[in-house]
């Protein structure tokens, strides 16, 4: 915007730090009347998509629809955290105009000069156009150099084609006059409904108001306006110690159906004051994503948007860091872990329809990623979910979900267990198995299931949520 941003978000502490691994514009030319003339047409199009339901019947005016983020909030949320600014970032939120009712969809963050930028995203085979727009400049920039992010729900932008490449172009133009910036140096995100092309000319229209209303303690309300059918707004903040210097950690989120990233509907934006390398930001960001965003699931589905964008602003006055394994992050390195993994747990706990929040911890497997496999092969089964909806301890699914799995397993030495309440032990039900004690742990919201497969040493953890007829109810009528 006009004047650049000024350069005047919590988790357990863990053990000892854990070794980190380090592995490592031009203007554009004008388009010719003819390329202009069918990027306006497809426009039309697709709005005229976007609001076919919009219309009622001629003879008598339908009720209106229920504001969906009026839905009844999830018996497993949490509280949006405290978050002070962060040095270095101002936001603004207003309404572009994606949803037909009131609310805030339009979230711009500011970064100053020097600021760094990494980012893990979807690995869909369909992907989305903001995606390739982050994937493509991350890599040409090296991460160097982000001055800000712009993020709209209510339109997905994907599948979209070449209109809707050009329509994110527009919007990194029109931030990137306004930041004195390149078009390259601005990040785009998008949520909502898949196949609809985003209108640009909403988002545009609106960065003036956003200009005058960019500040740096406004961290709930860009959680709220980045929601699609979360019922709850999402954050997390964390402090750490950077070679004797406080250096601050916040971060948004939002999701809560198509949730199953594997990257990487999901969006992160995690910011830190910290002033650390693009490269060694990457490294961080790859290295504690499998283990956060991608070990939770919803219902299975991933989304062609997931984003997980991680900024520093240098703003703190901590030395800068070069290098992700380097000992003074240590520190940083749990409470961004600790961060993150709060984020994505949050996630699970908005699942749409969601009444049990689950941990299931696969050990004794022969590796690492077939205990993952089948952690997931549980999590992600519609018996085993609806099971855990109605409060009934079936390890029966269980035992079926693991050997669904297709890896190794020994049948004769499994064992299943509800929190601290065996079921089954070495392939049979086990002998202390008591159904009254099994009931009531069934009934706790937060609930842990434990299977050992018997052929190894390896383990893994998923999270995960059960599924209710209030899922199908919500992804019924989406669109409508």
């Amino acid at each position: 915007m006009s004047r650049k941003p000024t350069k005047s978000p919590a988790a357990k502490s863990k053990a000892p730090a854990k070794p980190v691994e380090v592995v490592g514009q031009t203007l554009e030319r004008a388009l010719d009347p003819l390329t202009s003339a069918l990027k306006r047409a497809a426009l039309k199009r697709a709005d005229k998509l976007a609001h076919a339901f919009d219309r009622e019947p001629a003879a008598a005016a339908a009720p209106a629809k229920a504001d969906k983020s009026a839905m009844p909030v999830s018996p497993l949320a949490v509280p949006f955290p405290a978050m002070p600014p962060i040095a270095g970032v101002q936001l603004a939120v207003g309404r572009a105009g994606f949803y037909k009712h009131e609310r805030d969809d339009l979230l711009v963050m500011a970064f100053p000069e020097g600021a760094s930028a990494a980012g893990v995203f979807t690995r869909h085979g369909v992907g989305s156009a903001p995606v390739d727009w982050c994937k493509r400049h991350l890599e040409a920039t090296k991460g160097e150099g982000a001055r800000a992010l712009v993020v709209n729900a209510g339109c997905a932008n994907s599948f979209t084609g070449k209109p809707g490449a050009d329509a994110v172009r527009r919007v990194a133009a029109g931030v990137a006059k306004r930041f004195d910036c390149r078009q390259r140096d601005v990040m785009v995100a998008s949520t909502g409904v898949i196949g609809v092309l985003l209108d640009d000319t909403k988002i545009t229209a609106r960065l003036p108001e956003l200009e005058q209303t960019l500040s740096a303690d406004n961290w709930a309300a860009a959680a709220r306006a980045i929601m699609t059918t979360d019922t709850f707004p999402k954050g997390s903040y964390a402090e750490a110690q950077i070679d004797g210097v406080t250096v601050r950690i916040g971060g948004i989120c939002k999701g809560s159906g198509m949730i199953a990233p594997d990257m990487a509907t999901m969006l992160a934006f995690v910011v830190t004051d910290a002033a650390i390398s693009p490269a060694a930001l990457q490294n961080l960001v790859n290295l504690y994503t499998r283990n956060t965003f991608n070990a939770v699931t919803v219902d299975g589905d991933r989304s062609t948007n997931d984003t997980l964008l991680l900024f520093a602003t240098g703003q703190s006055g901590a030395p800068r860091i070069s290098r992700a394994g380097d000992r003074r992050l240590a520190d940083f390195r749990d409470k961004l872990e600790g961060v993150l993994m709060d984020l994505a747990h949050q996630l699970v706990r908005d699942g749409e329809g969601a009444t049990k929040f689950i941990k299931i911890t696969v050990t004794g497997a022969d590796t690492a990623a077939s205990a993952r496999k089948i952690a997931k092969s549980i999590a992600d089964s519609p018996l085993v979910k609806t099971a855990f909806a109605g409060e009934d301890a079936n390890w029966g699914r269980i035992v079926m979900a693991v050997g669904k799995a297709d890896e190794p397993v020994d049948r004769d030495s499994i064992s299943v267990k509800f929190g601290p309440h065996w079921a089954a032990q070495d392939g049979l039900i086990a002998p202390t198995y008591d159904e009254v004690k099994m009931s009531a742990y069934m009934k706790q919201q937060e609930l842990e299931v434990a299977v050992d497969v018997g052929v190894g040493r390896a383990s893994s953890t998923v999270w995960t949520c059960d599924l209710t007829k209030r899922y199908v109810e919500i992804n019924g009528d989406y669109r409508s």
